[in-house]
């Protein structure tokens, strides 16, 4: 297990690996509003999330760590972003939308390949604890990976985490590395000196990628 905290001990991040078990463990976040105090919200990642996706919650963290340093600001606890940053972007990738009267708006990703769902109804989780946002790749009911922000988590990270989600950057991956069911997704990307530049994919009714 790996464990590190802000100086505060108000902010921590840890890794937990099943080491008898392959692609089994988790990556938490975690905030405190007292240092060691109770858990005011808590992000986790499972270990097979895709990397860059883990990367860029933590880099818009510490941007927000940070923020919150260095001015009279705490948006690690009083976030003012609005829930529709996070998932106003899948829109413009085509990812559809469901409604439930249950308190649940669900977005699917065009490849049918991802989904993010937000409970907005206050205090409502749908049986998942206290969540507010879950998002996975794959079958939802044995998804290939998942992740899960609780209620209070800062909807700026999510807004990241979305961002990443369906960014069109092309990634380095082994064909082995991807799991069978996306496989038929893959599509070469042409890489410069300068910036690498995707080479269209196919063409179908998927406008982008979901990692």
């Amino acid at each position: 297990m790996a464990f590190s905290s802000s100086p505060c001990a108000r902010l921590w991040t840890r890794l937990v690996l099943e080491p008898d078990t392959r692609g089994q463990g988790t990556w938490t976040i975690g905030a405190n509003r007292i240092p060691f105090g109770p858990k005011a919200w808590e992000i986790t990642f499972d270990v097979t999330t895709p990397a860059e996706l883990v990367r860029d919650v933590h880099a818009e963290l510490l941007d927000v760590y940070l923020e919150d340093r260095y001015s009279d600001r705490d948006r690690l606890f009083d976030d003012d972003t609005a829930p529709h940053t996070a998932y106003a972007p899948l829109f413009a990738r085509g990812w559809s939308h469901e409604v439930r009267m249950v308190g649940t708006q669900t977005f699917r990703s065009p490849d049918g390949l991802g989904a993010v769902r937000h409970w907005f109804a206050p205090g409502g989780s749908g049986g998942s604890g206290d969540a507010a946002w879950t998002t996975w790749a794959g079958d939802g009911a044995k998804p290939h990976w998942r992740a899960r922000f609780t209620r209070g988590a800062p909807a700026t990270l999510v807004a990241a985490f979305t961002a990443s989600l369906i960014s069109t950057e092309p990634l380095h991956r082994a064909v082995k590395d991807v799991p069978l069911d996306f496989r038929h997704s893959l599509y070469m990307a042409a890489a410069t000196a300068h910036q690498p530049t995707a080479v269209p994919p196919p063409a179908g009714p998927a406008p982008g990628r979901t990692r």
